[in-house]
């Protein structure tokens, strides 16, 4: 009796041990896929939050191409230097 109850709780310590290390594994796919994707999925995730706000992401993407735009026209020396920190 005292054999067959020390089995059942190998037999559930192992299954503990099998699920912990299938769910390490599916935490590196994940991490592995979102730094693959990291871009593509930040991008969708942005355009989604911008529809749901009311916008576009084709208002957003060239709002902020409009910003860069200028932003990258003016021109910096070193009398503004931490002027324009922001």
């Amino acid at each position: 009796m005292n054999l067959a109850r020390k089995s059942r709780f190998g037999q559930r310590g192992q299954g503990m041990t099998e699920y912990i290390i299938i769910v390490a594994l599916v935490a590196v796919a994940a991490i592995s896929v979102y730094n693959f994707f990291g871009d593509t999925v930040r991008g969708q995730v942005g355009d989604l939050a911008a529809e749901l706000g009311g916008g576009t992401s084709q208002q957003l993407g060239r709002t902020a191409a409009d910003d860069a735009q200028s932003e990258g026209a003016e021109e910096y020396d070193l009398t503004d230097f931490a002027q324009d920190e922001g």
